[in-house]
């Protein structure tokens, strides 16, 4: 079987990855698109990083040991699918049926995420297992590319949930980035009356534009908070500096969500934050419900992913992909299409 894995920090083609097979309880699927995230980006360059973090945050010892980095790792968790097979005394939708899922792989051992592993493998490949209690049938006449597209759209929905934002309140989205993007998407579907969406990229704002803000600012041209008084503020930067800037100028009583993930240690001054009485939100992920929401909303045309999507490649492709997507002004979103 073809995939795309990570190896020694670089994504690389093989063509000898062993078919899996379902056991009890899971489908085998045929991978009809993947999205790039831009976590995956963060694991092929700062992998040693992510385990330390995740290992120190949980107290586990084997955290870190559970993807071995010397070997080679599977990836890809924005995904849609074809039903190929079922595992033993399995009911599921018939083989052709296409469908999603959130990226969990329910086994005999336990939970296993389809996110960063070396043996189960992701939507970077031909063909991965899914479960089948979590599979989600793709409404007739929905573009797969687009329904690969659900997870990012429901990690912005989570993060707009968590905010509590109300219509007439002003957001502010800092960073055009995919999740910037779909923060933005879910706060237009949302009802809210004033999104202001800032990016150095001049061509992600002309895509915040497309997915739904009012208003997009260039910081270069001057901090955003010099025109805006946004009651909720969404970071979607993730690096140092952002959210300690964000509180040194964010309005009194407002509310900041964070999305962005930042790997490096930061240093905040949080005599702003409580001078201002400035609420701060740490959001991850989606509940189940979230992302079934997205798929309903790319399905009734309510988000509509398409301008997202500006380039595709096949699993021999992969690793170029990763590069490009250093370059904001390059793509927004790529699709492997195996």
């Amino acid at each position: 079987m073809r995939a795309a894995v990570l190896r020694d920090g670089r994504m690389v083609y093989r063509d000898d990855v062993p078919e899996p097979t379902p056991g009890p309880g899971q489908v085998l699927v045929a991978v009809t698109a993947c999205g790039i995230c831009g976590s995956d980006l963060h694991f092929a360059s700062q992998g040693e990083q992510v385990l330390a973090a995740t290992q120190a945050m949980s107290g586990s010892p084997s955290a870190r040991a559970s993807v071995d980095l010397g070997a080679d790792i599977f990836m890809g968790h924005e995904f849609s699918a074809t039903v190929l097979d079922a595992g033993p005394g399995t009911d599921t939708f018939a083989p052709g049926t296409p469908v999603t899922s959130i990226p969990v792989l329910l086994a005999n051992k336990g939970i296993e995420p389809i996110v960063y592993s070396n043996t189960t493998v992701g939507g970077y490949a031909e063909k991965m297992l899914l479960s089948a209690p979590l599979l989600m049938p793709i409404p007739n006449g929905l573009d797969p590319r687009h329904a690969a597209l659900t997870e990012p759209m429901a990690v912005g929905l989570h993060a707009v949930n968590k905010s509590g934002i109300t219509p007439e309140e002003t957001a502010l989205v800092l960073g055009c980035g995919p999740i910037g993007m779909a923060i933005v998407a879910a706060l237009r579907t949302a009802g809210v009356e004033d999104i202001v969406a800032a990016d150095y990229s001049p061509i992600r704002r002309e895509l915040a534009t497309a997915m739904g803000a009012h208003r997009t600012f260039d910081p270069a041209q001057g901090s955003p908070f010099d025109s805006v008084t946004p009651k909720v503020i969404f970071e979607a930067v993730g690096v140092p500096g952002i959210i300690d800037d964000v509180l040194r100028r964010a309005p009194v009583r407002s509310r900041l969500v964070v999305a962005g993930v930042c790997m490096q240690p930061d240093t905040v001054h949080p005599f702003f934050g409580v001078a201002k009485e400035i609420s701060v939100q740490f959001v991850l992920a989606y509940e189940p419900a979230e992302f079934a929401a997205s798929l309903r909303a790319i399905a009734e045309g309510r988000i509509d992913v398409a301008p997202l999507i500006t380039g595709e490649v096949g699993l021999d492709g992969v690793g170029r992909a990763f590069d490009e997507l250093a370059d904001p002004d390059r793509h927004c979103k790529i699709l492997v299409t195996p």
